[in-house]
C-alpha cells in the first residue's frame, strides 16, 4: 500500500515537473519564432531605400515597435556647439576604428524649429577633445540618411549619466534633449550611414544589427531535462513494482 501511494506521487509530481519543461520548450519555441520574425523585419528595414522622416506632427503618436531601424533622411542644420559625446565600446567595428570611444551625438534643427538628435557615429577616445570642442565645424544646411533608433534602455550595470561634467553612457533623446534645452526635440535619434569616403570621422554606419538567437537550443535543453525527468521516474517506478 504504502509503495502504491509512493507511486502516486511519484506520477503526480513528475507530470507537473513534465508539464512545466515542455511548457518551457515551447514557450521557447515562440521565443524563436517571434526573433527569426524580428530580424528579417530588421534586416529588411535597414537594407531599404531611405524614405523622409515622420515629420514633427506625428511624433507624438509614433511607436518603437513601427519604426525602429527604419531608414530614413532629413534636412537640417547641425547645431554642433550642442553636441555630445556618449561613451561605447565598439566591439565589431565596419569601419577602422574600434574599442573604446565614443558616440558622437549632435542636434539636427529642422525647418520648422525643430531639432532630431543625430548619432554621427564612432570616435576613438583619443578624438575626445576634438569633437568635445568643434571648433572648426561649419554649419550648413545637410541631408542625413540613417536608421531611426528609439531611446537605448538602461540596466544595472550603466553607469548614470552626468550631463554636468559631460558623461553620457546611454543614447537617451529626452534626456539629451533636456539637458541641451532642446524645446522640441524629437522622442528617436538617427543612426547616421557611413561616410562615403573611409576614415572619416565620426564613423557612422555603426548600427548593430546582429542580435544573439539561443532559443532553438534552449527549447532542446528543456525538451531534454522533460525527457531525463521522465526517464529517471519511469526507472524508479519499474525498480518499485518489481520489488
Amino acid at each position: 500500500m504504502a509503495a502504491r501511494r509512493s507511486l502516486l506521487w511519484l506520477a503526480l509530481f513528475t507530470s507537473l515537473g513534465l508539464a512545466g519543461l515542455v511548457g518551457l520548450g515551447l514557450w521557447q519555441l515562440q521565443r524563436l519564432a517571434w526573433k527569426e520574425a524580428l530580424i528579417a523585419q530588421v534586416a529588411e528595414r535597414a537594407a531599404a531605400p531611405p524614405v523622409d522622416a515622420p515629420p514633427p506632427a506625428d511624433w507624438a503618436s509614433l511607436s518603437p515597435t513601427d519604426y525602429e531601424y527604419r531608414h530614413v533622411r532629413l534636412t537640417g542644420v547641425y547645431d554642433f556647439p550642442r553636441q555630445v559625446l556618449v561613451f561605447r565600446a565598439l566591439d565589431h567595428p565596419r569601419g577602422r576604428f574600434g574599442g573604446p570611444g565614443y558616440l558622437v551625438l549632435t542636434p539636427l534643427h529642422l525647418a520648422d524649429g525643430a531639432d532630431v538628435i543625430v548619432n554621427r557615429g564612432f570616435i576613438p577616445l583619443d578624438q575626445r577633445d576634438r569633437f568635445a570642442e568643434p571648433k572648426e565645424q561649419v554649419s550648413g544646411t545637410v541631408v542625413v540618411s540613417g536608421l531611426m533608433r528609439a531611446s537605448e534602455p538602461r540596466n544595472w550595470f550603466t553607469p548614470r549619466d552626468d550631463p554636468a561634467r559631460g558623461q553620457w553612457f546611454t543614447r537617451d533623446p529626452g534626456a539629451i534633449a533636456a539637458a541641451l534645452k532642446l524645446s522640441r526635440a524629437a522622442p528617436f535619434t538617427i543612426d547616421a550611414d557611413a561616410s562615403a569616403s573611409p576614415g572619416d570621422l565620426p564613423q557612422g554606419g555603426e548600427t548593430i544589427l546582429a542580435f544573439p538567437n539561443n532559443h532553438l537550443a534552449y527549447a532542446f535543453t528543456w525538451f531534454g531535462m522533460a525527457l531525463a525527468l521522465a526517464g529517471v521516474s519511469g526507472a524508479y517506478a519499474v525498480t518499485q513494482l518489481r520489488a
